[in-house]
């Protein structure tokens, strides 16, 4: 039987087939040669090494960012791993034009260049804006803990330093104790640890010791309450199993149309309280409007934030998880605050029995202030006390920037689809990176993580308009 089969290896051709030929014409990395060769690399920050007089000149900025973003795009983050591609992988292969650049000058190169990466993925957008791939209305806000380059048993806390001193001067104490009984014993007795051995592991735990003591007193210092002993920026982050992990939190805010990621930013917060304003506020001005809402859950919920969204025209629809609910601790029904109505020129709510609650004092509450409205007296004889409150008296907390807590609350009740649209629009974006294995990060630093993510929001984002698109669209209106 015959079979088809390919020349033999070794056989000489007079023209030797185009390296083009290799490369269809709708593979994405044409659209990544074309884009990037359009980018002013310079003006982004990625500038050329300066060659010596002698030797061979440096790598253009522009083949080594192209490598990148093919590996980025295709799930290949590791420069050993790049430095692989560039000699095995044609579509590489062709986008190097036969480069071949080791490793060191692959990492070198995403080090050395880590301010740069952010512009290059509002370039990408902008290009998006341009195509009318943002519509511009609404953006869904939402984070995610993914891993630092450090090992969780490598990063403590200020009370397990504290510990761990205890346990180490402990030990000490024990060895000491032993040189001493081996010392009062007769040659030869026993098979207890020599006094070499015994002096050798005293002093390994008194290096210990110094290291756990010079940590805390750096904590002191610095007034921080975690030390990471590998990537000094990374901080303790819980895991949706319940425990805990060496990380960062990755915010990203995500138009509505298309699901695209407008803003991105690593945090070492650990909650979302404080990250909702500025995702905001850099999803407004990315997208060059005037006036945005946004959507994220209720653990973006915080007066302040909500009050800084709505100074800088950000309409906000996140859901309050503290107000009050309408019952009791033990189930019980009872009359919910929108039953009681405020007076802000008397500074007084009125219950639904028409008695008027005085503001009577303040309070401190996980560093937030409250105004306490209530009256024992009035409470006392009430014939619906039973229906609202099951103690001797209401008290009602009111915040300062109440108002605000009440417009947010007010939109939410009246448009509930837009917060049910949250999870459509933003969680599998955090879904697609884990598929793709970015959920951890290979460089070590928060200017360098920040820098990877970028990479990884402009893979995702890619990936995305080439399925919208297609190649050759793409390029059309690069050349347009």
């Amino acid at each position: 039987m015959n079979y088809h089969r390919g020349p033999e290896r070794e056989e000489v051709e007079l023209l030797p087939a185009c390296l083009d030929d290799y490369v269809g014409a709708e593979a994405p990395v044409r659209f990544i040669d074309a884009y990037v060769e359009e980018l002013d690399v310079a003006k982004l920050g990625f500038g050329a090494k300066r060659g010596l007089v002698t030797g061979r000149p440096p790598y253009h900025p522009k083949d080594l960012l192209k490598l990148y973003i093919y590996g980025y795009l295709y799930r290949v983050r590791s420069s050993r791993r790049l430095e692989a591609e560039a000699c095995r992988n044609l579509e590489v292969i062709w986008l190097l034009r036969r480069l071949r650049p080791d490793f060191k000058t692959i990492a070198n190169f995403r080090r050395e260049h880590v301010a740069a990466f952010k512009p290059l993925l509002r370039e990408f957008n902008l290009l998006c804006r341009q195509l009318e791939l943002f519509g511009a209305e609404l953006v869904a806000i939402d984070g995610s803990k993914f891993k630092a380059s450090n090992n969780a048993r490598r990063l403590h806390t200020k009370s397990q330093l504290q510990e761990l001193v205890a346990q180490v001067d402990a030990r000490i104490e024990e060895y000491l104790q032993a040189l001493e009984q081996r010392d009062a014993e007769a040659e030869g007795a026993g098979a207890a640890p020599t006094a070499p051995q015994l002096q050798e592991k005293l002093a390994a735990l008194r290096q210990r010791r110094g290291n756990y003591a010079g940590w805390l007193a750096e904590l002191e210092a610095s007034g921080e309450n975690e030390h990471a002993q590998t990537d000094p920026d990374c901080r303790r982050m819980k895991r949706a199993d319940g425990g805990y992990q060496a990380g960062y939190n990755v915010q990203v805010a995500v138009d509505a149309q298309h699901h695209l990621i407008v803003a991105a930013e690593v945090v070492q917060e650990a909650n979302d309280r404080a990250q909702l304003h500025p995702l905001a506020q850099a999803a407004k001005e990315e997208l060059a409007v005037a006036h945005l809402a946004a959507t994220a859950d209720c653990g973006y919920h915080q007066a302040d934030q909500l009050a800084a969204c709505e100074a800088e025209g950000v309409t906000t629809f996140v859901p309050d998880q503290e107000r009050p609910s309408g019952r009791t601790k033990d189930g019980q029904e009872i009359f919910t605050l929108e039953r009681f109505v405020y007076d802000a020129a008397q500074d007084t709510y009125t219950c639904p029995a028409g008695q008027v609650l005085p503001r009577r004092g303040d309070k401190k509450c996980r560093g937030r202030s409250y105004h306490l409205y209530y009256e024992r007296a009035l409470c006392a004889d009430c014939p619906l006390r039973a229906r609202c409150t099951s103690s001797t008296h209401r008290v009602l907390a009111r915040l300062p920037n109440q108002p605000v807590l009440d417009r947010a609350y007010a939109r939410v009740c009246a448009q509930p689809e837009i917060v049910a649209q949250r999870k459509e629009i933003v969680e599998h974006v955090f879904g697609t990176l884990r598929l793709w294995g970015h959920d951890h990060f290979l460089l070590r630093g928060l200017a360098k993580v920040r820098a990877e993510f970028s990479l990884s929001a402009l893979a995702y984002n890619l990936r995305r308009v080439l399925h919208l698109l297609g190649v050759s669209r793409l390029l059309a209106a690069l050349q347009a």
